[in-house]
C-alpha cells in the first residue's frame, strides 16, 4: 500500500519550514520538531513546535473525520485489503511450533 506524502509549513520572518513526512509517521515528525527546538541555528522554538503540531493534529483529525464519513462500508473494505496483504506475506510453508 502506498503512503501519502505530507507537508506543513510554518513561515517566520525571513526563514520558512517546511516538513515533509509520510502518512503513519507522524511520531518521527514530532521528534523532528524537538530537534529543531533543540538546534541553535534557527530560530524554530517551542512556540512554534505546537503551531506545527497543532496543524499536525487538524490534519489527522480531518482525515479521521473523511474516513467517518465514508461509513462502515469504506472501512471493511479497508480491513478486507489489509488481510489480503497479510495473507500474501505468508511464508509457503508453515512452521510447527511446540510447546513442552
Amino acid at each position: 500500500m502506498r503512503k501519502m506524502r505530507r507537508q506543513l509549513v510554518l513561515n517566520k520572518g525571513k526563514e520558512k519550514f517546511i516538513f515533509r513526512y509520510d502518512s503513519g509517521c507522524e511520531d518521527k515528525l514530532l521528534d523532528t520538531l524537538i530537534e529543531q527546538v533543540e538546534d541553535k541555528r534557527t530560530s524554530f522554538d517551542w512556540f512554534d513546535a505546537a503551531v506545527i503540531s497543532f496543524k499536525l493534529t487538524q490534519s489527522l483529525l480531518g482525515q479521521a473525520n473523511t474516513l467517518l464519513q465514508k461509513g462502515p462500508q469504506f472501512c471493511e473494505q479497508v480491513h478486507w485489503k489489509q488481510e489480503q496483504i497479510n495473507e500474501s506475506k505468508k511464508p509457503d510453508t508453515e512452521t510447527e511450533i511446540k510447546i513442552i
